[in-house]
């Protein structure tokens, strides 16, 4: 085909001004969607078909070919993806939807995506890329433990927080503070460790200010009742009491969060491969991550009961939605998703810092009306009800975002 056909023809589409359009407001296409000059190409398939009666000498893919300017805007995933799974799953993020696939004559991504990885020529780079799951295998076996291994790496923790809030409880004055600055260092070093194997492993995924906040809502769940309590009464006067069996009962649940985080991976990546269609994907991996937060919920309750026994009591409904936060933000931050997380872990923080400072304001003079939601709610429910309705609420705004978010295929090649 001629330089000045393809200048007319790019000339034409941007002229009529209705170019067609990824469906997404993220694709890298252009500004509207699509780029001129693959436009111009489509319209000339178009233009081409119903009139074109030149015989090609050998079969081969020209202008006529749609599918052959998507290939050069996504050469570069085409060539470093290990299965078309890979390419179905950045073709979504990049906004191609099945409609958009029916534009290039495919029924759904998955089957744009099968064409496109078949025809990217790899030579060398295709053994090397079909290798390099093979690689990465022994990489992680020769970087992290076993099943086993991993197991009983996530059961430390809650060891861990045992042992420190019981040294702490059968110490006096200053050796409690300082088995509790102890126990507080060893605790924080094992779940870290925890975080960085497994399942629950989002190396190079998450936000400084998750820390912050995640910090905040654990120290809430052990001195925010006590809080609350010597602020209505007037004080607070001198030392804060502690409730050790949220802390105990949270770092006991890391072990059943790993296992629902994995089962959801799992069974998700399962159902990744053998779906034809996002929405038949999307449509069976929600009622997974229903299932995995049911479980971790179930198991998180069952292990508070039981932290409840061993240590001073606690209302157990803010705990559990504090758990539950706590796990749909780890799951959107393995996932890809740590702005999300940020978000709803710092939404709960507010609401919990709000309430102390509303109780303070109302000692003013005139603001008493201020304090009268907080002293309500704590009339009539309790201290705990204030971090319960703080939790709560951020966990059901994290479930529907992740609901949507963990629903994607390109959620699952992270």
């Amino acid at each position: 085909m001629s330089t000045s056909r393809i200048r007319e023809s790019t000339k034409g589409a941007a002229d009529a001004g209705d170019p067609p359009s990824l469906d997404g407001p993220t694709s890298p296409l252009g500004a509207d969607g699509w780029d001129t000059r693959s436009g111009a190409l489509l319209d000339e398939v178009r233009e081409d078909e119903p009139t074109r009666t030149r015989k090609p000498a050998a079969p081969r893919r020209g202008p006529a070919d749609p599918v052959k300017a998507l290939m050069h805007r996504h050469r570069e995933l085409c060539e470093r993806a290990v299965d078309p799974l890979e390419i179905a799953a950045g073709l979504e993020a990049h906004g191609v939807t099945d409609r958009t696939a029916a534009r290039f004559r495919h029924r759904d991504v998955f089957s744009l995506a099968e064409e496109l990885y078949a025809r990217v020529p790899r030579g060398a780079e295709s053994a090397e890329a079909g290798d390099r799951p093979a690689r990465d295998a022994q990489a992680r076996a020769g970087r992290h433990p076993g099943a086993a291994g991993r197991a009983l790496l996530t059961l430390l923790p809650g060891a861990v927080c045992a042992l420190a809030v019981a040294g702490r409880e059968a110490t006096e004055g200053g050796a409690r503070i300082a088995a509790a600055i102890a126990g507080a260092i060893v605790v924080t070093a094992a779940l870290a460790l925890c975080l960085r194997r497994g399942p629950l492993r989002a190396e190079g995924r998450t936000v400084p200010a998750v820390r912050l906040w995640t910090l905040w809502l654990l120290a809430y769940a052990a001195y925010g009742e006590g809080l609350l309590d010597e602020v209505i009464g007037g004080g607070p006067d001198g030392p804060l009491p502690m409730s050790p069996a949220p802390l105990v009962g949270l770092a006991l649940a890391v072990a059943p969060a790993a296992w629902c985080a994995r089962l959801f991976s799992v069974q998700a990546r399962r159902r990744l491969d053998g779906s034809r269609g996002l929405e038949e994907f999307a449509s069976g991996a929600r009622p997974l991550l229903l299932g995995a937060v049911a479980l971790y919920v179930c198991a998180l309750t069952a292990l508070l009961v039981l932290a409840g026994l061993a240590f001073p009591h606690q209302a157990l409904v803010p705990t559990v939605a504090l758990g539950t936060l706590l796990f749909l933000a780890r799951l959107l931050i393995v996932h890809g998703f740590p702005a999300s997380a940020a978000a709803g872990l710092a939404v709960a923080c507010a609401a919990e810092a709000v309430a102390p400072a509303l109780l303070l304001a109302g000692r003013l003079p005139g603001c008493d009306v201020l304090a009268s939601p907080v002293e309500a709610a704590v009339g009539a429910w309790g201290a705990g009800s204030v971090p319960a309705i703080a939790c709560s609420a951020a966990a059901v705004g994290l479930l529907a975002h992740a609901t949507a978010a963990l629903s994607r295929a390109s959620a699952h090649t992270v």
